[in-house]
C-alpha cells in the first residue's frame, strides 16, 4: 500500500512541507448517522517532527497538536485583532510588516489605557509615570517601538525573523501584564482585604 502524503504548514521548519501519514485512528461513532472522526499523526519529511490532526466529513480539518498560540482572555478585542494580524504577517514571513503591526498594537494599548499623548514614545512614558508599566516592561515597549519604526520607515535594513519573533513574544508579555496579570493581582488584593465570612 502506497504511503499517504500531504502538504502541511510545519511550525518547526517554518514553511509548508511534505508530510507522510504515520498513524491513523478512526473514532467510530455509536450512532450510524454521526460521521466518524479520523485522528491522523503526520510526520514532516524534512525535520521528522509530528503533527496531530482531527479530520471529519462534517467539519474542517483541525490541527490539535502542536497548538497555535492563542491570546489570553481579558485582552480587548480591538487590541487582540492587531496582535492576531501581527502574527499572521509573521506566519506569512512578512517580518517587517509584523513589526509594524506590533507597533500598532502598542499604540492601540496606549489609547485604550487612556493616554493623552499622541506620540508613542510619550504615551509609553505616560503609562510608566502612571505606574501601569515599570522598569523592564517600559524598556521592552520602547524597544518594540524602535523596531516598529524601523519597519515603518524605508531603509536598507529590513526586520529579520528573529527580531520579529521576539517582538511578538515581548508584545504578548506586555499585553498579558497590562490586561491579565494586573487584573488578577487586583482581584487577589481585593479578596485578601475583604473581611472573612
Amino acid at each position: 500500500m502506497s504511503q499517504v502524503m500531504q502538504l502541511l504548514e510545519c511550525p518547526y521548519c517554518d514553511e509548508v512541507s511534505l508530510f507522510e501519514e504515520w498513524i491513523i485512528h478512526r473514532n467510530v461513532a455509536p450512532d450510524e448517522d454521526v460521521h466518524p472522526d479520523d485522528y491522523k499523526l503526520w510526520g514532516c519529511l524534512k525535520c521528522k517532527q509530528p503533527q496531530l490532526w482531527k479530520e471529519s466529513d462534517s467539519e474542517e480539518s483541525q490541527r490539535l497538536w502542536p497548538q497555535v498560540a492563542a491570546l489570553a482572555q481579558g485582552i480587548p478585542a480591538s487590541i487582540a485583532r492587531e496582535m492576531v494580524e501581527a502574527r499572521a504577517c509573521f506566519d506569512a514571513k512578512l517580518y517587517t510588516a509584523a513589526a509594524v503591526m506590533v507597533r500598532r498594537t502598542l499604540e492601540g494599548m496606549c489609547i485604550e489605557q487612556g493616554t493623552q499623548k499622541r506620540a508613542l514614545f510619550q504615551a509609553l512614558q505616560e503609562l510608566r509615570d502612571d505606574g501601569k508599566i515599570e522598569g523592564r516592561l517600559f524598556d521592552w515597549a520602547q524597544a518594540l517601538r524602535v523596531l516598529g519604526n524601523q519597519g515603518a520607515h524605508f531603509s536598507e535594513e529590513s526586520v529579520n525573523r528573529e527580531d520579529a519573533a521576539d517582538a511578538l513574544s515581548l508584545a504578548e508579555a506586555l499585553l498579558n501584564y497590562i490586561y491579565v496579570f494586573t487584573a488578577k493581582y487586583e482581584e487577589f488584593q481585593n479578596r485578601r482585604q475583604s473581611p472573612a465570612n
